[in-house]
Order: C-alpha cells, then structure tokens, then sequence
C-alpha cells in the first residue's frame, strides 16, 4: 500500500499527523482500529495524519487517552488550531515547493513569492497589530516565506505564471520606501527567463476571471491541484472539474490581461511616483 509521505517540518499539522501515525504503527494499530479507540472512523483518522483536517480539541483529547500520552496531543493540537495559516495552506506548500508550473493570481497584496523581505514583514506586522496573528505567528509565517521563495531557486526552476489585480500595485503597504522596493523587485521577477508576469486592470471590470485568490500548480507528472482562499480558510483540491474549469478561466484572465510588456510599464510609471 502507499503511504503519503508525512514532513512535520513544514507544519504544526503535519508534526501533529506525523506523531499520529508513528504511534499508531508503534502499537500495530490500523487506522480503522485506532478509530474504535478514539470514537472515529478510520477515514478520520487517515485525514488527520495527512493534514486534510485539523485536529479538534475533542480529538486531541480523545488522542491522548488512546495513547496514554498526558495532554502531549491536546497541546500540540492547540497549536494547530492556532497556527497563522489558513486550513488547507500547509498541505499545499509541499506541492508547491516541487511543481512545475505554478500559476498565481492575487487581488489586493503582492504574491508572497513576489514580495521583498520589507513588504512580508509590514504585512504580518499589520495582522499582529489588529490581534489577528501573534507575534511568533507571524514570524512562523515569514519563514515559511522564506522557505517558498527559495524552492524557486532550484534547478530547474519552475515556471511562474503571476496576474495580478490591479490594486495590488495600487495599495500602499509600508510606507513609499518599501513600496519602491517592491516595484523593483516586481520589474527583476518579470525579467526572469522562467516567469510571467501580469497586470489585471480595473477596466477589466465583470470581464475579470476570478473575485477570489487562486493559485494552481501543475506536478511533474502533469497533474493539476487548485488552492484558494475565501477570509476564514482554504481549500486544496485535487484533480477535479473544478480544477479544469480554474485553468480555463485562468487562461482566459491571461488573454484578458495586460501583456507583460505593458505591465511592467504600468509598474515602472507607478515606481517614478516613489523615492
């Protein structure tokens, strides 16, 4: 049978799944008979050491009294729970850092593969001081950042296809200093031999493909996942309808966009505004 390989380093679900799953082998527990241990069904517990669902209180609990382990599962699923990425996001991430071809659209902010050190940071401070994230959230969250845009370094890089609303450029975020640097960087990233880079204009209007974030990866072995974003969480989906229908209209935002020539004219008028 196979298994998916878990890494507890790329999440606190993915540790949480992985303590999971090598309890369980240790005793020679199936995932049906530790599901009759814990009151869920073996379905459950599959999703839970993959990551496709978070790990409730009542389910951490029930985890320590199976296992005898204290209140070690009840606190590691609080972190979990209170972890600053969407429900979805951290099983994405893997895929991410190995497809090859990935495909972003974003309104409002600059991709995260895009952003300068300067634009994440003023970002994530921003969400600590509404009390949306905590302070080591936060810090979690610019690591794992990090770590994303580094995988675009690898040989060979991955092809990267960004549009981006219009009010992307048009927010400003940081102060001038910081926005003027993250113009720069976006003229640098559109110059790349493995990128594309465009701008959906407001004058797009009902003709814009997507209301919502949206990126899509494509695997090495040509296979399709979809990740999007509504305010509260995320959704992976695998090879599915919607995930055709999300290249389509993907492709037809592209056609509709403003091609990377006069994009980064736009950029680069909007950049002789900043110092």
């Amino acid at each position: 049978m196979n298994r998916k390989e878990l890494e507890p380093e790329n999440s606190p679900s993915a540790a949480f799944g992985e303590r999971l799953r090598r309890l369980r082998d240790e005793r020679g527990w199936t995932q049906d008979e530790l599901g009759e241990h814990m009151g869920y069904s073996g379905t459950h517990i599959s999703a839970v050491e993959t990551g496709r669902r978070s790990p409730t209180a009542r389910f951490s609990q029930s985890a320590d009294k199976a296992f005898g382990t204290g209140d070690a599962f009840d606190r590691q699923g609080r972190a979990v729970r209170n972890t600053a990425l969407l429900e979805g996001f951290p099983e994405y991430v893997p895929h991410e850092l190995r497809a090859a071809e990935i495909r972003l659209f974003e309104l409002g902010i600059v991709p995260g593969l895009l952003q300068t050190q300067e634009y994440a940071a003023a970002i994530t401070a921003g969400a600590v001081r509404r009390g949306a994230i905590t302070e080591q959230q936060a810090e979690e969250r610019l690591e794992l950042l990090a770590r994303r845009q580094a995988s675009l370094e690898r040989t060979p890089p991955p092809m990267v296809f960004v549009v981006m609303d219009e009010s992307c450029l048009m927010r400003p975020v940081g102060g001038p200093g910081i926005m003027a640097r993250q113009l720069d960087r976006l003229t640098e990233f559109a110059e790349l031999p493995s990128t594309v880079l465009q701008v959906a204009p407001y004058s797009l209007g009902e003709r814009r493909s997507f209301d919502l974030p949206i990126n899509l990866l494509t695997l090495a072995d040509r296979s399709h996942i979809a990740y999007a974003e509504s305010a509260q969480r995320g959704h992976l989906v695998r090879e599915t309808t919607f995930v055709v229908s999300a290249l389509t209209a993907y492709h037809q935002l592209q056609a509709e966009a403003l091609s990377q020539t006069a994009s980064v004219a736009m950029i680069e008028q909007l950049r002789k505004g900043t110092p």
